[in-house]
Order: C-alpha cells, then structure tokens, then sequence
C-alpha cells in the first residue's frame, strides 16, 4: 500500500516557477515508478512527466519538456516537480501517482494504482 500527498500548488503568474512535491508513504517507493498526470477542466487526466525506480530515467510530455523536471530523492520517500516558464495552459490540478514493481514506465494514468489528491496550479497574471 501507498499513500501519497501533494503539496506545493498555487496561483503563479506566466513566466514564473512552482515545486510540487510528493511524500509517500509505505514501503513499496523505492520499488515504484512515479508519475506526475494533471487534468484540466474538461479535460482528461493527461501525463507530465515520470521516473522510474530501476534506472532513474526521466521521462516528459512533450509540452513540458525543457521546463518542468521530475526528481526523486529516496531518503525522504518524495518526489518532486519543478516548474519553470508557467504557461496559463498548464493550469489543472496536478497529481501525483505510483505504479510499484513495474520495469516500464506508463503514460496512461490508468496503469497506475495509487494517487494522491491532486494540488490545484494556476497561471494568470
């Protein structure tokens, strides 16, 4: 079983820069790959970003890429995402998702089984 928390949203103007961060909980983190999605009104839960646990490749959605970085740091079971050159289209509540025990790294949210309640981000000036 993991829990996950999200923290770290909140309304920041274009250009600007945010951290999420994510605090699991459990035993299974250093064995689960971790995913950042977001979802905006009306929208589908779409992926951001991912790292695996077995070889610490970082994987990114096109539209971030060269922006936003995942990181993970094992000693305090989290995992981060920083956001820099915020866009008002990367508005959505973003979450954060594990998938323990998988040599992959999925872009589709439903191949991941725990989430955490997502944290609301938002662009405007």
């Amino acid at each position: 079983q993991v829990q996950l928390v999200e923290s770290g949203g909140g309304l920041v103007q274009p250009g600007g820069s945010l951290r999420l961060s994510c605090a699991a909980s459990g035993r299974t983190f250093s064995s689960s790959t971790m995913g950042w999605f977001r979802q905006a009104p009306g929208k589908e839960r779409e992926f951001v970003a991912a790292t695996p646990w077995y070889d610490g490749s970082k994987h990114y959605a096109d539209s971030v890429k060269g922006r936003f970085t995942i990181s993970r740091d094992s000693a305090k079971n989290t995992v981060y995402l920083q956001m820099n050159s915020l866009k008002p289209e990367d508005t959505a509540v973003y979450y954060c998702a594990a998938r323990a025990g998988l040599y992959d790294v999925p872009y589709q949210p439903t191949r991941y089984n725990y989430w955490g309640q997502g944290t609301q981000v938002t662009v405007s000036s």
